[in-house]
């Protein structure tokens, strides 16, 4: 099977990349050439917001291309329309934000979704474009949606890698509590299987990719997290109450804790639709440590590792100033 990916070079699009040529699939990658293939990949060098940026894909055709695009729609539309009666397959990685989040939980796949004309949510209006530009390709389609993304070439300053550092750090440590909160998130390898798996089906619908609700907890989160970098932190389990009252933000200053509402939107989600489709999840354990081990052999100055789409983290004298 020839597969495109767009993209290719970090985080889903490489692990999809990986995942498909693990199966000896013949894998295209098309992107900037900011970062090198995955080995065994073709690349094509093109930037997809330029006008004539899709041309190295001029005279080719794909069984499957896929796409993960996170930015403005227009490169999705641009893509579909350059690619239009070439491809057998469209796979788009789309997001759970594009859903409403005043709906009441669990979120299906029939929960309204935002109005991409009046939100003022970009991420999420970009995303639910791209699905109507893939859905206009011409071929079959399949959408994912999936929330928290963890897992190795997350990138060094994302959020698994900035909890796994601050435990490597040591010291007091701010947990969040309640220790026992759920956690509901994919490793970046499970939802390239996924999607590589519907590519070979020729899968279509549109489906949440996520773990089970209740996969993981902040408690296991953060003594693993903990445990894989030598227990050299002690984590003073704080209430949520007083986070939020020293001006803590959630999500970014302490990421992936996400109290009240908002974790109810993130972090219980119907998943029924995609495992009856064949998605499965790898213990939250070994997200982790696998995540460590790859930031332990990888050069952390490199663009390819230092990419992030927010500052994350707290300053450590404002975690400080919450634990006294």
């Amino acid at each position: 099977m020839k597969v495109l990916i767009l993209g290719g070079s970090q985080f889903v699009g490489r692990a999809a990349a990986t995942e498909a040529l693990s199966r000896g699939h013949e894998v295209t990658v098309l992107n900037r050439g900011k970062r090198p293939p995955v080995d065994g990949a073709a690349a094509i060098i093109g930037d997809r917001l330029s006008p004539d940026g899709m041309k190295g894909l001029e005279g080719k055709s794909f069984d499957a291309v896929v796409d993960t695009w996170a930015g403005d729609a227009v490169a999705v539309e641009m893509a579909a329309n350059a690619l239009r009666g070439r491809i057998g397959h469209f796979i788009y990685v789309s997001s759970l934000s594009v859903y409403l989040s005043s709906n009441q939980p669990p979120t299906t796949e029939t929960s309204p979704v935002l109005d991409p004309e009046t939100s003022t949510f970009k991420y999420g209006s970009d995303k639910l474009r791209g699905e109507l530009a893939a859905e206009a390709a011409g071929a079959p389609v399949l959408i994912a949606r999936p929330g928290l993304i963890l897992g190795p070439h997350e990138g060094a300053k994302g959020r698994l890698p900035w909890w796994l550092n601050r435990m490597s750090r040591g010291g007091p440590t701010l947990a969040p509590g309640p220790s026992d909160m759920t956690l509901q998130f994919i490793d970046a390898r499970d939802l390239a299987k996924f999607l590589i798996d519907g590519a070979e089906s020729r899968l279509t619908g549109i489906f949440n990719t996520l773990s089970q609700p209740g996969h993981s907890s902040m408690g296991e989160l953060l003594n693993t997290c903990n445990a894989v970098t030598g227990g050299n932190a002690s984590l003073v389990w704080t209430e949520t109450d007083k986070i939020l009252a020293k001006g803590v933000k959630p999500w970014t200053e302490l990421p992936i804790w996400m109290p009240g509402n908002e974790h109810d939107f993130c972090y219980n989600v119907d998943v029924g639709m995609a495992f009856a489709a064949g998605l499965r999840t790898r213990p939250a354990k070994e997200t982790i440590a696998d995540t460590w081990e790859w930031l332990q052999n990888t050069d952390r100055d490199s663009d390819l590792v230092t990419a992030s789409t927010d500052n994350i983290g707290i300053d450590p004298e404002k975690e400080l100033g919450v634990l006294q």
